[in-house]
């Protein structure tokens, strides 16, 4: 299922937004892609992309300025086949890491403090130079540094911290 005008397309059952397909980059079929993902393997040779209507195989990339890569697909051999693909989102498998959080783990997990206090439920994970910042649907912003543990529970997950005094005191 292409990307649709007004949005991007349903993601497949259990795949992760990994990045978006720019423009055309050549005329071999090159594409320019933007990852929303620090995970550089997602645009290595043989990784699998899905692009909302099937999945591609990456045969070559490199780094592009601003964060960006060029990336080859098989089978997209010329600028036309590239063009056609332009502004699709691109998503993958969730990869196995257990040292490695995960924002779709994070978004709708109680956020629960070292004492057991219930501080909040997880609503974004904002990108900050120093550390990610958790964003608490009470306000509050938590330093991922801060995050022990991430529990799956049946009502969306616990995420276990231990911040230091006053963190919370910040907007009460």
């Amino acid at each position: 299922m292409p990307d649709r005008p007004d949005g991007p397309a349903r993601p497949p059952e259990g795949l992760l937004e990994i990045g978006r397909l720019g423009r055309a980059h050549g005329v071999k079929g090159g594409l320019v892609v933007t990852l929303v993902t620090d995970r550089l393997e997602r645009v290595r040779p043989g990784a699998r992309l899905h692009d909302g209507s099937g999945w591609r195989t990456v045969a070559a990339s490199r780094a592009l300025p601003q964060g960006k890569w060029m990336v080859q697909f098989d089978g997209v051999t010329d600028r036309t086949a590239a063009e056609s693909l332009s502004g699709r989102t691109l998503w993958a498998e969730p990869i196995a890491d257990d040292d490695a959080l995960w924002v779709h783990q994070l978004i709708g997990a109680r956020v629960v403090d070292q004492s057991g206090v219930e501080r909040g439920v997880c609503v974004a994970v904002i990108e900050n130079p120093a550390n990610d910042l958790l964003e608490l649907d009470t306000g509050h912003l938590v330093p991922v540094t801060f995050v022990e543990s991430v529990t799956a529970t049946d009502d969306g997950g616990v995420i276990s911290v231990d911040v230091p005094d006053g963190l919370f005191d910040l907007l009460d």
